[in-house]
């Protein structure tokens, strides 16, 4: 009786710790359980620790509460100047509500079908609206910032929460990449001549500027040099004017010494008759002849 006795007791001993460890739960910190009772949700438990459930009637969803990564497939878009370009994207996303999600989605592997349709046909609607060059612009963040509304505004009723969409890559199609660099090298070398030609335009002008400008002073200092050559002569002729009146004679002395001086140089040979005009101051330095004096040269 003693034997059959502590076999019962064990067996029953065994039964409730089976029974005790059926009715715990535990819950890290990085996850959100959702409690189901005959496949229904029951309640949601957020806080991490010990919890209770009933036994062998409710079972226990895990749900992981850290931010999720999603990367989704390369896929080709047709741009809006009907370019084809390879767009690779990532998602970031958080479960906020794990009773919502159950009933919605189930697990995170259908979420991720899910959320690889709504990501996909999102970059379909907004690029497939702008030309290619606004990818490569600064309004590719306002794209992304797009892209990430939509999804945000198609997910919101499983339960997640959408932080935001990425491109990891942007770039064209293998099998149109050659045609469009031509083409790009062909636009950017037209723009290098028409810069290079603008350059030549405007040196052109400001040579023809400063050529201007080079001929007005040229002017000027042609005009004031002769300005300046007038008043001096005018000036020598009023000096001279003055000395002639002065003294008439040395005026007629010192204009035949000139004379004197400019047609009688080294090997010149002067036929004159001795008692030429040209020679009156030979004989007297008052050019005198004959007693008298002799008529003045004409200046």
């Amino acid at each position: 009786m003693n034997r059959i006795a502590l076999v019962v007791g064990g067996i029953v001993a065994a039964a409730l710790a089976i029974v005790a460890l059926a009715s715990f739960f535990t819950v890290y910190q990085t996850q959100q359980a959702l409690v189901l009772q005959f496949g229904e949700p029951v309640r949601a438990v957020d806080e991490p620790g010990l919890h209770v459930r009933v036994p062998f009637v409710q079972n226990v969803v895990y749900f992981d509460k850290r931010l999720l990564d999603f990367d989704a497939e390369a896929q080709e878009v047709i741009m809006l100047d009907q370019r084809r370009m390879m767009v690779d994207a990532y998602a970031r996303y958080r479960i906020v509500d794990p009773l919502l999600f159950y009933q919605r989605v189930r697990t995170e592997a259908v979420m991720r079908q899910r959320l690889s349709a709504i990501v996909n046909a999102s970059l379909r609607n907004v690029l497939g609206s702008v030309p290619f060059s606004t990818v490569l612009s600064p309004k590719r963040s306002d794209l992304m910032q797009q892209i990430t509304d939509l999804v945000v505004a198609e997910t919101k009723d499983f339960g997640v929460h959408v932080q935001d969409v990425r491109f990891m890559r942007a770039d064209f199609h293998p099998d149109t990449s050659p045609a469009i660099y031509a083409r790009m090298q062909t636009e950017r070398e037209r723009e290098a001549r028409q810069e290079r030609a603008q350059g030549a335009e405007t040196a052109q002008r400001i040579r023809a500027e400063a050529e201007r400008d080079r001929t007005i002073l040229l002017a000027d200092a042609h005009r004031q040099a002769n300005v300046l050559r007038g008043e001096g002569d005018a000036e020598a002729t009023k000096i001279f004017a003055d000395a002639f009146n002065r003294d008439p004679e040395f005026y007629d002395f010192y204009r035949s010494l000139q004379a004197y001086r400019q047609s009688i140089g080294e090997g010149t040979t002067v036929v004159l008759s001795p008692d030429s005009e040209f020679f009156r101051f030979f004989g007297d330095v008052k050019g005198t002849k004959n007693g008298a004096p002799a008529r003045t040269p004409a200046r």
